[in-house]
This record gives C-alpha cells, sequence and structure tokens, in this order.
C-alpha cells in the first residue's frame, strides 16, 4: 500500500463521492472524515454524512464520535485521527472540508490545551487593542503573525494560551502555515465560483427535500446544542431564523461564503495538487486518486 491520500476540496466540490468511487475500486480502502461536524452524532442530513450504505460498503472512521451536546476541539479530533491510523487494517484516504483538522491530522500539529476561565475572562474584554497590546508585550512573534487587534478570536486564544500555559503561544510548533513535507499525497477539486455557488445552492435545496428541518427540530428537542455544534451551517440558520424562506437563503448565502474561506485555506498549501473539475468530479478526479492510493 501507498502512502495515506487526501481528497480535499471545499463544501459540495464532490470530494465525498471521488472519495467513495476510489475506494470502492481500489480494495482496502479506508475513508477517515476530516469535518469539524461530521463528528456530531444525529447531525447527519445537513453535513452530508455518508449514508448507512456508504458506511457499509467502505469503512469510515472519524464520524459520530460525540452528542451534539459536546464541545469537540481540534485536539479531541487529532486523538481520534490518531486512534484511526493506528487501528487501520487497509490503506487511508482521507476527506478533508475543515483545514485545521487536516493539518492537526497530516503534519501532527502540537495543539495547546485550553484555559476556560481565562477565556471567558479574555472574552468580556471589550479593548482590543489593550489586548494586542498585552499580546505584544507577553508573546511578540505571536502578535508579529496575528499583525492587528482587528481579530478578536485570534487574540483571545493567543493570549489564552500564553497566559494560561505560561508560555507563549508561538513556541507551540510552527504552526499551521509551515507545511513541512509529508508523504501524504493531497488531491484538491477546484471548480469555477459560479459553478460551486449553482451546486451549494442545489444541494441546500436537496438537505431541506431530505428533511433537514426535521432533522433539527430533533436535535432542538433532544437538549441544547454545543457552542461548536451549534455553529454548523444549516443547523444554526434554522435555529435562529422562524420564517423558512429566509433560514435557507441564510443557509446558501453562509455556505457560499464559507466554500470562499475553505479554498483560500488549502489553497495557500503548496502540497496540494489540484484538479480544475469542469463537468463531473467523480469521472474527472477519482482516476488520479486511485493512482495515488495504488502507487
Amino acid at each position: 500500500m501507498g502512502a495515506a491520500v487526501v481528497v480535499l476540496g471545499p463544501t459540495a466540490s464532490g470530494k465525498s463521492e471521488v472519495a467513495m468511487a476510489a475506494a470502492l475500486t481500489v480494495e482496502g480502502t479506508e475513508i477517515i472524515a476530516v469535518d469539524a461536524m461530521q463528528v456530531y452524532r444525529g447531525m447527519d442530513i445537513g453535513t452530508a454524512k455518508p449514508t448507512a450504505a456508504e458506511r457499509a460498503a467502505v469503512v469510515h472512521h472519524c464520524v459520530d464520535l460525540v452528542d451534539p451536546s459536546a464541545e469537540f476541539t481540534v485536539a479531541d479530533y487529532q486523538r481520534a485521527y490518531r486512534r484511526a491510523i493506528d487501528g487501520l487494517e487497509g490503506q487511508a484516504l482521507l476527506v478533508a472540508g475543515t483545514g485545521l483538522y487536516l493539518v492537526a491530522a497530516v503534519d501532527d500539529l502540537d495543539v495547546p490545551g485550553q484555559w476556560p476561565e481565562v477565556r471567558r475572562e479574555l472574552e468580556s474584554e471589550p479593548d482590543l487593542d489593550a489586548m494586542f497590546d498585552r499580546l505584544q508585550t507577553l508573546d511578540p512573534t505571536s502578535a508579529a503573525r496575528i499583525g492587528g487587534a482587528s481579530n478578536r478570536r485570534r487574540l483571545v486564544r493567543a493570549l489564552e494560551v500564553t497566559v494560561g500555559s505560561g508560555q507563549p503561544f508561538s513556541s507551540f510548533g510552527p504552526g499551521i502555515g509551515a507545511h513541512p513535507p509529508t508523504g501524504v499525497v493531497m488531491i484538491g477539486l477546484r471548480w469555477s465560483r459560479p459553478a460551486l455557488a449553482q451546486r451549494i445552492e442545489r444541494r441546500v435545496h436537496e438537505m431541506v427535500a431530505a428533511g433537514l428541518p426535521d432533522e433539527v427540530s430533533r436535535l432542538q428537542a433532544s437538549g441544547p446544542l454545543s457552542r461548536t455544534a451549534r455553529q454548523a451551517l444549516g443547523y444554526k440558520e434554522l435555529l435562529d431564523e422562524p420564517d423558512r424562506d429566509r433560514a435557507l437563503e441564510q443557509i446558501i448565502r453562509r455556505t457560499r461564503q464559507f466554500a470562499v474561506r475553505q479554498e483560500r485555506w488549502f489553497r495557500r498549501d503548496p502540497r496540494v495538487r489540484w484538479i480544475d473539475i469542469e463537468h463531473d468530479p467523480v469521472a474527472e478526479a477519482s482516476p488520479p486518486v486511485v493512482d495515488a492510493l495504488t502507487r
């Protein structure tokens, strides 16, 4: 068997279909989901989770790991990924939509811990300039990487780790932009932006027709969703917006915006071999994936 292979791309790019076709072609291939929301049980339709039939045909890992009430972090995913790799009997084929999780998996990212009390205190601080000045004093390297006081989320995380651990946030490995050499083969699916936007709109309508609103209602009735689970596209909008038509418009718009962010993240990695898809992702991209799996 060859090195692990990754199929990556933005939402609705067809990466799951490509991976299934390749896995069915190459005997012994097992799929590892690299997706921040497929880890949640019961969140099936909106996350485009592999179906029961697909999971019966090909072994899947890193799906249905926790209940939606649980917080789930990059470190949690990294541990689950390592367990999957250690227990693998065949060839690993990763299907990646969450860039940070992919880095944690293939680059063995040194993920700092969490300090909730420190984070709560930082999140209540209204003065971002003061937070940035504090980070410049405690960890000038991280401050330089962030580049200013506009990104609250990154400031909070850098200070949380620096204050909580007593070590500079920048000391935890080379970080997400290092892109070190790897034996992992990465194949990316790339559509024109208008074509991908159409695919996203069509898929959202298909998810609604398949019962996404009912799935969200069941989840809501079973108890509160965690902060991380509640951010899932499709779920957040249906939970927050009582008007179904407006919720649908929001899901389509935000999913398109999310796809652009995914593509930008993956595009920064020079190790990715991109395949420009014109019509059929399975026909156009599964042959090179099969080739990579059998080398």
